[in-house]
């Protein structure tokens, strides 16, 4: 399994984007250089009323299938 670690600030009116379905994934760089593209669907429970703030950790199995994702404290 991987771990990866990223931050996340997108805005509540950048996010309705992903509840009016209009994008299907958030592409972010994780502290180590490389692209993540993750389902936007596993940040619902995330946010907020100003949207998504802070920093999260993506878990993958050796297929790179979603195991985990999780809000981080660094």
């Amino acid at each position: 399994m991987q771990r990866f670690f990223f931050r996340l600030d997108i805005a509540a009116s950048d996010y309705l984007l992903y509840y009016q379905g209009i994008a299907a994934r958030v592409v972010v760089r994780a502290h180590d250089g490389r692209t993540l593209s993750v389902p936007a669907s596993n940040l619902r429970r995330f946010v907020a009323g100003d949207g998504i703030h802070g920093h999260f950790c993506l878990t993958v199995d050796d297929a790179h299938r979603l195991v985990s994702l999780e809000r981080a404290s660094l």
